[in-house]
């Protein structure tokens, strides 16, 4: 869970965007981030790269520092970049190159090769990253050759790195959708517009955190214990939600399209709105009860908007009402199940 500063900041941002036109250019703006992947010789990066790419764009080898310079790929606005390893013999400006690569990205994910153990060249790049700001995303890779011991080992790393690290392996796809995607999501909200635009198979999984991420945010807003005051907050903050859902699925809406289906979806929006906020006016932690209120409606909201779009558009206005009180009896009974990576092979 990401810190409460994070989420301070979210509001900030959306403070400082509450023009309703800058809304859906924010939007569309996010559709251009840069996902870096770094990482020490041989830990996998060109395997990871290939496997969220689709295809085989890097060269995997099982010999150190196959990937000589920086590999680009478009995936539509969406650039992946692999980088050479670091720790390579006379390999000093290609690790210089592979760090400012990443230093320059919007998330870069530490690809480390759980086989190998933590060396202390590993934890100088983590920490050199770090200090660069850089929203990071730490994998443990080839868990796959680590099998039993994998616990103490990720326990190990994780105690060194004083972070927490995701455990995959590229070669299997192990790990990959269903726990890397949503951390990079989650280290970075806006690169998910990104990543689902341009990788269909991921599409759930991001928007699925990326609703999670919202429903979290709005309950935060609407904690705030003045009623009233939380309400132009929320309606954009569901708005965004939406528009950034619509972007994900490669549907370009306004901002009044996103209000109506906002509307459509949640019925009377102004009494939902209402029934949080006379929350607050009650005795004890009524401010709770209007945050989750709130955060449940939100992600019920979220939800639905998946479907909306995965059907191609064709839910009609009873149909999306009716999935949005289904869904706020028994918030999770909806959601997809989680596709299946394929299976490439390769060291990288």
């Amino acid at each position: 869970m990401p810190s409460l500063p994070t989420r301070l900041a979210d509001i900030r941002k959306l403070l400082q965007a509450f023009d309703w036109d800058r809304l859906s250019f924010m939007v569309e703006e996010e559709a251009h981030a840069h996902l870096a992947i770094v990482g020490p010789v041989n830990s996998g990066k060109s395997t990871l790269f290939n496997l969220i790419k689709g295809r085989k764009v890097s060269a995997v080898k099982a010999v150190p520092g196959t990937t000589k310079g920086l590999v680009t790929e478009s995936v539509g606005p969406f650039v992946l970049v692999d980088t050479p390893g670091f720790g390579e013999v006379g390999g000093v400006d290609r690790a210089a190159l592979a760090q400012a690569t990443a230093e320059e990205a919007d998330v870069a994910v530490l690809v480390l090769d759980g086989s190998a153990g933590l060396h202390q060249s590993d934890y100088d790049l983590y920490e050199s990253l770090r200090a660069a700001q850089v929203p990071l995303v730490v994998a443990l890779n080839k868990i796959d050759l680590i099998k039993r011991d994998l616990a103490v080992v990720l326990e190990d790393v994780e105690r060194k790195l004083g972070t927490t690290v995701i455990p995959i392996s590229a070669k299997t796809g192990v790990g990959v959708a269903e726990c890397l995607i949503p951390a990079i999501v989650e280290s970075h909200p806006w690169i998910a517009v990104a990543l689902g635009r341009a990788l269909p198979p991921y599409r759930r999984q991001v928007s699925r955190r990326l609703i999670s991420s919202a429903a979290v945010l709005n309950g935060l807003i609407a904690a705030e214990p003045i009623p009233g005051l939380d309400i132009p907050l929320l309606l954009a903050s569901q708005v965004r939600m939406v528009l950034r859902i619509a972007a994900i699925y490669g549907e370009s809406l306004s901002v009044r399209h996103a209000r109506e289906l906002l509307t459509t979806i949640a019925g009377g929006v102004a009494l939902r709105y209402l029934a949080a906020e006379l929350g607050k006016l009650l005795p004890g932690p009524g401010w709770l009860i209007g945050a989750v209120v709130t955060g449940l409606g939100t992600g019920a909201i979220g939800r639905v908007a998946m479907a909306y779009f995965e059907s191609g558009k064709k839910l009609t206005p009873p149909q999306l009402r009716e999935q949005y009180k289904r869904l706020l009896r028994r918030p999770k009974s909806h959601e997809a199940p989680t596709p299946a990576l394929p299976h490439r092979n390769g060291g990288g």
